[in-house]
C-alpha cells in the first residue's frame, strides 16, 4: 500500500479537477479530496481536512488549494510527508487582489453566478483553449457543484490568506512546484518565488502551453510529474 494522498482542489472546483489523474495515482493508494467549500477561512479548511485525513499523507493541492495546502503546513507540518503546489502563489491577500473577488461575490449573491464563470474562464485556461467547449463544460459542471454560496465561501477564504512566503525555508520535504506557463492567475514568477524560497527541496516545472488548470489542460504531463513526486 502506497502513502495516503490528500488532493485540494481550486477555487470553483471539485473532485473533477483531479479525475484525470486518479487512474495512474489511485491504484493501491488511499486518496482523501478535501471538502474546501463549506469553510470562510483557510483555517477552518484546513482543520476540517486535518480532522478527515490519515495521520501521515502526501499533500497536493492546485491554487487555492495551495493556500490551503500553506496552512496545513502552519498547523500541522508533521503530518505531510510531500507536498505538491499546482499553480499557486505564496503571496498574502492585498486590497488590490480582494476587489476583484468583492466584485465577484456581490454578482454571486445577486443571482449572476453564471455571469461569475463565465468571466473567470477567460482568464483560467491557456488562450488557445479558450474555444474549448468539452473543457469549458466540464470547468462549468465543477463550478455547479460547488454553487453561488459555496464559492462565496471560498472566495473569502482567499481574501484572508497570510502571507506563505516567510515559511517556504522551513519546507524540508520533497515538493513538486507546477506552473503553466500561460498561466495568468498565478503566474510563472510565482512559482518561481515558491521553488526559489523551499531551495534545494523543491523541483520546479514549467508546461508550455498551459495555463492555470494544470491537470485538465496537460493531464499527461502532470500525471508524469506527479508519479515522479510520489515514487
Amino acid at each position: 500500500m502506497h502513502e495516503p494522498l490528500v488532493l485540494i482542489p481550486g477555487l470553483n472546483c471539485d473532485a473533477n479537477l483531479y479525475a484525470p489523474q486518479w487512474p495512474a495515482l489511485a491504484p493501491g493508494r488511499p486518496i482523501l479530496v478535501a471538502e474546501h467549500d463549506r469553510d470562510e477561512s483557510l483555517r477552518a479548511i484546513a482543520g476540517r481536512l486535518l480532522a478527515a485525513a490519515p495521520e501521515r499523507f502526501a499533500l497536493c493541492g492546485l491554487s487555492m488549494g495551495g493556500y490551503a495546502a500553506f496552512e496545513i503546513l502552519r498547523q500541522a507540518p508533521e503530518r505531510v510527508t510531500r507536498l505538491a503546489l499546482l499553480d499557486t502563489s505564496a503571496k498574502p491577500a492585498t486590497p488590490e487582489t480582494n476587489a476583484p473577488r468583492e466584485q465577484m461575490i456581490a454578482l454571486a449573491q445577486k443571482g449572476a453566478f453564471d455571469n461569475v464563470t463565465t468571466l473567470i474562464w477567460q482568464k483560467l485556461v491557456a488562450p488557445s483553449r479558450l474555444s474549448d467547449e468539452p473543457l469549458r463544460l466540464l470547468v462549468r459542471a465543477m463550478a455547479e457543484n460547488i454553487g453561488a454560496e459555496g464559492f462565496v465561501r471560498q472566495q473569502r477564504a482567499i481574501m484572508g490568506r497570510p502571507d506563505s512566503r516567510i515559511g517556504l525555508a522551513a519546507i524540508g520535504i520533497p515538493t513538486l512546484v507546477l506552473v503553466g506557463a500561460e498561466d495568468q492567475i498565478t503566474p510563472p514568477s510565482d512559482a518561481q518565488e515558491i521553488a526559489g524560497g523551499i531551495g534545494s527541496n523543491a523541483r520546479l516545472v514549467t508546461l508550455p502551453g498551459c495555463g492555470h488548470l494544470s491537470t485538465m489542460e496537460q493531464p499527461a504531463a502532470v500525471t508524469r510529474e506527479l508519479l515522479a513526486w510520489l515514487a
